[in-house]
């Protein structure tokens, strides 16, 4: 059984965050929130989202999965004003999702769970931790665009820069001091993704989010960051593009 009612923004914001990456993805639901983990078909990228019951406006369920395809829940999110309430109930009878905004009902099949395992998440231990407004990043990304289509993402003790190379151009955005929200870095690091991911991934992030940043060098980026007034955690992972010699 599960039953809730949400806001309309807030699932906008899950979903949108979740369909950077995937189409179809697997809600574990539990009676104190719900829970994902899912990677790209590249397995270049994996998210894992918790939301607590307090994200939602009102909240019942027992323990159970639901498979969604995310372009259906768009289609109804479209119907939905900023400030609606969007009422989600599990039909179990008919293996449905009921969604309701408004006086409009929108019966949804649900997708078959069976083929989605969790995928294991690595352990890592990162040496660096950058904390920063979303907006940042995003001027970073928007200032790469058709440069190259990888991104260098690097930090020391004071700073932490966002640079891309191209055959003729090159451009960075480094920051420092009040820019960002906190630094922890006992040397430098240095590593390179690419950048339709990273641009992706910090698109879909709400502006005026506050993310931080876990690197290392040659190692996967951490973005961890809150939604839904920190009831709901979002940890994306990202893996480097290793530079031959």
């Amino acid at each position: 059984m599960f039953k809730a009612d949400l806001k309309s923004d807030t699932l906008k914001g899950l979903v949108n965050i979740i369909s950077t990456l995937i189409d179809e993805v697997k809600f574990t639901i539990g009676p104190d929130g719900m829970t994902l983990k899912a990677v790209d078909a590249a397995h270049v990228a994996m998210i894992e989202m918790e939301v607590g019951k307090d994200a939602f406006e009102s909240y019942e369920a027992d323990s159970c999965e639901i498979g969604l395809d995310l372009d259906k829940v768009k289609g109804v999110l479209k119907l939905a004003s900023s400030g609606d309430i969007v009422s989600m109930e599990q039909d179990d009878t008919h293996g449905r999702l009921v969604f309701k905004v408004g006086n409009i009902t929108r019966r949804m099949n649900l997708v078959d769970t069976a083929t989605m395992n969790d995928p294991k998440v690595p352990q890592l231990s990162l040496a660096t931790s950058i904390s920063l407004m979303v907006d940042e990043l995003q001027k970073g990304i928007r200032a790469a665009d058709t440069i190259s289509d990888h991104i260098t993402l690097r930090a020391g003790p004071d700073f932490f820069e966002l640079s891309c190379e191209g055959d003729t151009d090159s451009v960075s955005l480094r920051l420092e001091g009040s820019s960002l929200l906190g630094i922890e870095a006992a040397e430098e690091v240095r590593s390179m993704f690419p950048l339709d991911y990273f641009q992706n991934i910090t698109k879909a992030i709400p502006a005026g989010t506050a993310v931080t940043v876990e690197l290392d060098s040659d190692y996967p980026v951490k973005l961890v960051f809150a939604l839904a007034d920190g009831a709901a955690k979002v940890r994306y992972l990202l893996a480097p593009r290793i530079e031959s010699d």
